[in-house]
């Protein structure tokens, strides 16, 4: 299973490079940039676990096919450069997806291989799958796919979560790396489908009833003048956090 794990990483490199060099092209950069971001996306992750980890030197140090690789998808993708400027905006979604998914499991799996514990392979899965993005999104000047409403990390949290315990469980490595990546993906690519998102709790200003019921108990209305706005934090639900939140 060594070498299936290793093509998976290089299968997530590809992935990731290519959203990377899908964004550079939507925000009219030059090869240079499109080299950059695909190079931070596709190994940015990587890099920030194993210096994380404490391994030395990090793994495109020690087998630079991974740069080859960036620098070929990179390559190919300035040929085909009008095919991939006509994708659709979906598509960079799916594509990260994909790539969430990939390096979910690897950065768990080799986290594990280094005898660190449970929880540190599931951080260290999340770490690989969203740290390259977000940096190719603070390059392109975007709000990261991480800090939206998104569930984004919650689906590479719940397949490392899976991954982790299969493992645990003496499963074989096949079915561990299979459940790991159906559960990130399916979770992201439905959340991508169906716009799921978690709800947010937002500071909201809550203006004062204008009337109130006579304290007499006559049943008649007064004016309240010195009522004053409130501030609540408050639970808003996804739907609603989109179309009425008033978060300050």
């Amino acid at each position: 299973m060594t070498g299936v794990v290793y093509w998976l990483d290089m299968a997530g490199v590809i992935v990731f490079a290519l959203s990377g060099v899908i964004l550079a092209c939507r925000s009219r950069m030059d090869p240079f940039g499109m080299l950059v971001l695909a190079a931070v996306t596709g190994i940015g992750g990587g890099t920030l676990r194993d210096l994380v980890l404490g391994v030395r030197p990090v793994f495109w140090v020690t087998d630079p096919t991974y740069l080859w690789v960036i620098l070929a998808t990179v390559g190919l993708s300035i040929l085909g450069f009008h095919y991939i400027h006509r994708l659709s905006r979906g598509f960079l979604p799916v594509a990260d997806a994909f790539g969430l998914a990939l390096f979910t499991v690897i950065g768990a799996h080799k986290a594990l291989m280094l005898e660190s514990p449970g929880v540190v392979a599931v951080l260290m899965g999340l770490l690989t799958g969203v740290a390259g993005g977000m940096v190719r999104d603070v390059l392109a000047r975007r709000v990261p796919m991480v800090l939206r409403q998104e569930v984004y990390a919650t689906a590479s949290i719940a397949g490392g979560v899976v991954f982790v315990g299969l493992e645990a469980l003496a499963a074989p490595l096949a079915v561990s790396i299979a459940t790991g990546l159906v559960v990130t993906l399916g979770l992201r690519l439905s959340a991508i489908h169906w716009h799921l998102s978690l709800p947010v709790f937002a500071w909201v200003v809550v203006q004062p009833s204008p009337t109130s019921q006579d304290p007499e108990g006559d049943g008649q209305e007064q004016a309240m003048p010195h009522g004053r706005p409130k501030a609540r934090v408050k639970l808003i639900p996804p739907g609603r956090s989109r179309r009425r939140g008033k978060a300050k």
